[in-house]
C-alpha cells in the first residue's frame, strides 16, 4: 500500500521491507551457513518507485544464489523463504518469492582432471597449468555434460601479455580485452585431449577383452 513520503504512517512501504531483506539474505548466510561449504548470495537488480515524494506500491530485487552442494542449495531456499517472509510480516506488507534452479554445481572427475594436467603439463610446460587453490562460485552449465560423461572444466587464460591476469578485468567487465594468440593452444589441447583420451579407452578396452580397437586409413 503506496502513500505520501510526507505521511509513511499512513502506508506499507515496500522500499524499506526490501532494504531490510537485501541485508537481511547477508545476514543469513554468516549465521546460517558453514563458512567451510560456502553460500554466495548477491542482489544485483533492486528496483522501486518512480518519485523521491511517493511511497511506491510495489518493490522487488533480483538475486542470485551460489553453492558447491545440492543439500546446501536446498537449504538456501527454504531458509530464504522463512527470511523474507518474516521480514514481509513484520513490516505489514506481502512477499512473493521465486527460488528458480539454475545449473548444478560444476563438479571435476579426478580422473579427467589428472589427464588434463598431464596434457597442458606436457605439451606446453609446467609453468602453463594452474590449478585454482579454491573452486569459484561461477555458474557453469559444463555441470549438465558433468551429470552425464566423466570430464574436466578447463579455463583458457586469454590476459594479454604484459598484464596482470590477477588485476585484468573479469570475463563480464566491458574493458575486458582477449589475446587471441591464445587461440591455437586452444585447438591444440583440445587435439592432445582428444587423444589422450582415445587412447585410455582404447588401452582400457584391449585389457578387458571384450572387444577389438583399430585404426584404418
Amino acid at each position: 500500500q503506496g502513500g505520501h513520503g510526507s505521511m509513511p504512517h499512513l502506508a506499507a512501504d515496500p522500499v524499506t521491507a526490501a532494504a531490510e531483506m537485501v541485508l537481511g539474505l547477508q545476514t543469513m548466510v554468516t549465521r546460517q551457513f558453514d563458512v567451510f561449504d560456502p553460500v554466495v548470495i548477491t542482489v544485483g537488480v533492486l528496483r522501486a518507485g518512480t518519485r523521491r515524494t511517493v511511497i511506491p506500491d510495489e518493490a522487488m530485487f533480483e538475486a542470485t544464489v551460489r553453492t558447491f552442494t545440492p543439500a546446501t542449495a536446498d537449504r538456501v531456499e527454504v531458509s530464504a523463504r522463512r527470511l523474507l517472509a518474516g521480514i514481509a510480516a513484520a513490516h505489514g506488507v506481502e512477499v512473493d518469492v521465486a527460488f528458480v534452479p539454475e545449473r548444478p554445481a560444476t563438479v571435476n572427475d579426478p580422473v579427467r582432471a589428472a589427464l588434463a594436467a598431464r596434457a597442458v603439463t606436457e605439451t606446453f610446460g609446467a609453468q602453463r597449468y594452474v590449478e585454482l587453490a579454491h573452486p569459484l562460485a561461477c555458474s557453469e552449465d559444463f555441470s549438465r555434460v558433468l551429470a552425464h560423461v566423466p570430464g574436466s572444466l578447463i579455463a583458457l587464460g586469454a590476459t594479454p601479455p604484459g598484464v596482470d591476469p590477477r588485476t585484468a578485468p573479469m570475463n563480464h567487465s566491458p574493458r575486458v580485452q582477449f589475446d587471441e594468440a591464445v587461440l591455437p593452444d586452444g585447438a591444440a589441447l583440445y587435439a592432445e585431449l582428444a587423444l589422450r583420451t582415445l587412447g585410455a579407452t582404447a588401452t582400457s578396452a584391449a585389457s578387458s577383452g571384450n572387444g577389438i580397437v583399430g585404426t584404418g586409413g
